[in-house]
């Protein structure tokens, strides 16, 4: 025996809604193909049978019914996979990036091992420098001075007629 679908009541509402406002006989068949199979619990090849259609038409017609429903309720954009939240992120970040701006280097490598003991699992380093990247890091450039450096005290060492002693 061929196996029936299972269609949910908000679907079969769905389809019903669009049969009663197809503009043409595509639109028409596809929701049969929802509405026949999920109404009278018959399989895909009698439905095909009744709307004209082969059984593979009808299962191709389901899902592009349940395609067009769902892209409605879709919001594709964001992030669908990561280790952590922004927010997590952040307070991950936080203390290697105060570090940094007292003057420290960050190093990817001790940043990617603390990651990875957070998160326990290994991850590839250009996990952590696309995280640097989102948390608005710049890629390392040299200073034009330490930030703990005395100008007063390098002027002093500087080789100039005043200083020839």
């Amino acid at each position: 025996m061929p196996k029936k679908i299972k269609v949910s009541d908000e679907v079969l509402q769905l389809a019903k809604e669009a049969a009663k406002d197809a503009k043409n006989t595509d639109e028409l068949r596809t929701a049969q193909s929802v509405l026949i199979p999920g109404l009278l619990n018959v399989p895909d090849r009698i439905a095909g049978q009744i709307i004209g259609r082969s059984r593979g038409t009808v299962v191709q017609m389901r899902k592009k019914f349940g395609e067009l429903e769902q892209s409605q309720d879709r919001n594709w954009g964001g992030r669908r996979y990561a280790y952590m939240t922004i927010e997590e992120e952040q307070q991950f970040m936080s203390e290697f990036l105060d570090k940094a701006s007292r003057g420290g280097i960050l190093v990817v490598s001790d940043i990617k091992r603390a990651f990875e003991a957070q998160v326990g699992q290994e991850v590839a380093k250009t996990t952590i420098y696309r995280m640097l990247d989102r948390h608005d890091w710049r890629s390392i450039i040299p200073r034009p001075r330490h930030p703990n450096s005395d100008t007063e005290a390098q002027e002093g060492f500087k080789k100039t007629p005043e200083n020839r002693d």
